[in-house]
């Protein structure tokens, strides 16, 4: 054979060797790869089951801040003056209509005295004139026990600030505070019931047109309850019940309406919730009734309950991070309100971060609804 054809031929065996084992040795190590891994997923000839995706231990979280159930209520001044006496200190306990910020009124006082003389004096022409027959005399009555009514609740009112002023200097006592608090109910009740027998006088049939003397002393009465309204501007009021958070207000400073300048902060401190913002990304994933759990860097390691009472119907700038002026890039977000279990320690306008426990633990909004409204 020659030396060529001898070459040509060890090169045909060389390469159909080359293909065998590239096409069995693959095959044998997949058989034996496939085998091993049945066997692995046995165990006493029992088929393993492939492990379950977990589930997400939060829903959502969101950054929030702690305030009172009601929100934290800033007062300020109605009208500007000069601060003359501050009656109420930090953690104060207070109650609808206590004075807590007296302004100076002399000037305003003196426009009251004069505006009841006149309307004394006023009140005896009319009673001098005819008042026009029965239905003019039931307007008269009317419109009396109105202006008494308006007056008593004004005489009452100076009783409760005196008594006030009294229990801060330590010669009063909650039950004289409690007593003049309760006067000042009633007479607020005996000026509506009054008001309403005045409308109910107005509003007969045949009633004759007021004569100059009766008009003369409606409008008499009218400049005593703008000068008494006046009066109450420069009586700085608790609006509701509550505790007292903050105190601005020193005496000799001169306050000014306007909502940058609050004098007191109170807040309902009987129970506390959480406004939280979420993004809208994690809206849908959130509901009324959701479970959530509230936590703290002051309190490292424990967890406050809470359940959503309410979302908000539209997005909005975030209140919560922002401190200067909004910016075209910044992200609106949802606020969702979080109302806390218990009495816990945290205290109004600390920041938490808030995480919304799974979906399953919600209530359809819908349900939610029903049930406020059955309740």
């Amino acid at each position: 054979m020659r030396k060529g054809d001898s070459s040509l031929s060890m090169l045909i065996v060389a390469a159909l060797l080359a293909l065998g084992v590239g096409y069995y040795v693959p095959k044998t190590l997949s058989t034996r790869n496939a085998e091993v891994t049945q066997a692995d997923a046995k165990v006493d000839g029992v088929a393993k089951q492939p492990p379950a995706a977990s589930k997400p231990l939060w829903a959502a979280s969101a950054p929030g801040r702690v305030e009172p159930t009601g929100g934290e209520v800033r007062v300020t001044a109605q009208a500007p003056g000069r601060i003359a006496d501050v009656l109420v200190s930090l953690n104060d306990k207070v109650s609808a209509g206590d004075l807590m910020v007296a302004l100076d009124d002399e000037e305003l006082l003196a426009r009251v005295h004069a505006a009841a003389m006149e309307a004394a004096v006023r009140k005896r022409d009319r009673d001098n004139a005819d008042a026009g027959g029965r239905l003019g005399q039931d307007r008269r009555s009317g419109e009396d026990s109105v202006a008494n009514a308006e007056r008593q609740l004004a005489n009452l009112r100076d009783e409760l600030d005196r008594v006030l002023k009294a229990r801060r200097s330590g010669s009063g006592t909650a039950a004289d505070v409690q007593k003049a608090r309760d006067a000042v109910t009633k007479a607020r009740e005996r000026l509506d019931q009054s008001r309403i027998t005045l409308r109910k006088a107005l509003a007969a049939d045949g009633l004759p047109a007021p004569s100059r003397q009766e008009a003369a002393l409606a409008a008499a009465r009218a400049e005593l309850s703008l000068a008494e309204a006046a009066l109450q501007r420069a009586r700085i009021r608790a609006p509701s019940n509550g505790t007292v958070l903050q105190v601005s207000a020193k005496i000799g400073e001169t306050a000014v309406p306007s909502p940058e300048a609050a004098l007191v902060t109170i807040g309902d401190l009987s129970s506390l919730r959480v406004r939280s913002e979420i993004e809208e990304r994690d809206v849908g994933k959130v509901r009324a009734g959701q479970a959530a759990i509230v936590r703290s860097d002051a309190f490292a390691g424990k967890d406050f309950e809470g359940k959503v009472v309410s979302l908000a119907q539209a997005l909005g700038p975030s209140r919560l991070g922002q401190r200067g002026p909004r910016k075209p890039t910044d992200v609106d977000v949802l606020e969702v309100l979080i109302e806390l279990e218990g009495q816990p320690v945290l205290l109004p306008g600390m920041r938490v971060d808030v995480f919304f426990k799974p979906d399953a633990t919600a209530q359809p909004a819908a349900a939610t609804k029903s049930t406020a409204k059955a309740n």
